[in-house]
Order: structure tokens, then C-alpha cells, then sequence
């Protein structure tokens, strides 16, 4: 059972825009660029990265997306309260 996840995210405050940012990676664009570029959250400077979490430590709609996803998968977008994430999930342990 996965009982942390590491993942890193961008962050933008419309649902249109999380779709036009996940089409740049899905055509090959960097996500970590792309994070330092576009994201809202502070995560940016890292491009992104949140490091290894637990459930409990993120939001609900977030923490789901992420456990569920497979490794090196980037998904989205996923609405919380502070907008709509793309989400690259880069380990689990």
C-alpha cells in the first residue's frame, strides 16, 4: 500500500487554462518550465515540486488525484479551493 506520494503541480485559477498548460506538457514541453512559468502556487521556484506527502497533508480533491495516479503521469485538471492543479506525480513509497 502507498503510504506517501511525491508530486509536484501547477497551479492557475481556471479550469481553460489547466487544460492549455496540460496540452504544452502532453506535446512535450517540460513540466518543470512550465511550473516556473505558469504556476500561481509558491511551489514554482522548485518547479513545482511539493516533496513527499501523506494522506491528511493536502486537500481532499488533491490527495486523491495524486494517490490514484501512476508514477510519472501528469493529470488534471483537479479543482480544489485554491484553483485547478495539474499534477505530475514523481514517486510513491
Amino acid at each position: 500500500m502507498t503510504t506517501q506520494v511525491r508530486a509536484s503541480h501547477i497551479l492557475v485559477k481556471t479550469e481553460d487554462e489547466a487544460n492549455r498548460i496540460l496540452k504544452r506538457i502532453n506535446d512535450g514541453e517540460d513540466f518543470l518550465a512550465v511550473a516556473k512559468r505558469f504556476s500561481s502556487c509558491p511551489s514554482r521556484k522548485n518547479g513545482g515540486d511539493l516533496g513527499w506527502f501523506g494522506k491528511g497533508q493536502m486537500v481532499p480533491e488533491f490527495e486523491q488525484a495524486a494517490f490514484a495516479a501512476d508514477t510519472g503521469k501528469v493529470i488534471g485538471p483537479v479543482k480544489s479551493q485554491f484553483g485547478f492543479h495539474v499534477i505530475k506525480v514523481t514517486g510513491k513509497k
